[in-house]
């Protein structure tokens, strides 16, 4: 509130009435509710992950793919997997054509499930082409980007 004599000066707190500063040596408890994770169990991305060299998976329907960095792949794949793992895809194709090793990615499970990838025996093979979404894909896409999609297989692309 405005007095007579104009507006009121805000509250001055003198350095004095800080809160008290507990002692380094005086360990408190954790607040209730927090829980430490036991010895081991870590995230996935707080573990050196193993080097892996993959090889490139000869396919017989290659020509019916995409290149790993088409704008199909990074338009709906991406949508339908995530970026986290069409990264992972793209780098696994590098290596695999390069003939080097990376760390193992983190999508790996994911990139296997999807057939994009394949296991053989501990050896990681990676598709020089990436297919087209399969139907259970492309049905969880948005409606737009079905449409999208739609458009795009229909030019031929």
């Amino acid at each position: 509130m405005r007095s007579a004599q104009g507006p009121a000066a805000p509250e001055v707190v003198p350095f004095d009435d800080r809160p008290p500063i507990e002692p380094a040596g005086d360990a408190t408890a954790p607040p209730s509710g927090a829980a430490e994770l036991p010895y081991g169990v870590w995230r996935p991305t707080a573990v050196t992950r193993p080097d892996i060299t993959p090889g490139v998976w000869e396919d017989a329907h290659a020509a019916l793919g995409y290149a790993p960095d088409d704008a199909y792949v990074r338009r709906f794949w991406v949508a339908a997997l995530g970026s986290g793992a069409v990264a992972d895809l793209m780098r696994l194709t590098v290596a695999a054509q390069r003939d080097r090793s990376l760390p193992q990615p983190t999508h790996l499970p994911l990139l296997i499930h999807e057939g994009l990838v394949c296991d053989d025996g501990g050896r990681i093979l990676v598709r020089t082409a990436v297919p087209p979404l399969a139907g259970r894909h492309v049905r969880r896409l948005s409606p737009r980007l079905r449409r999208q999609h739609a458009w795009w297989r229909f030019q031929g692309r």
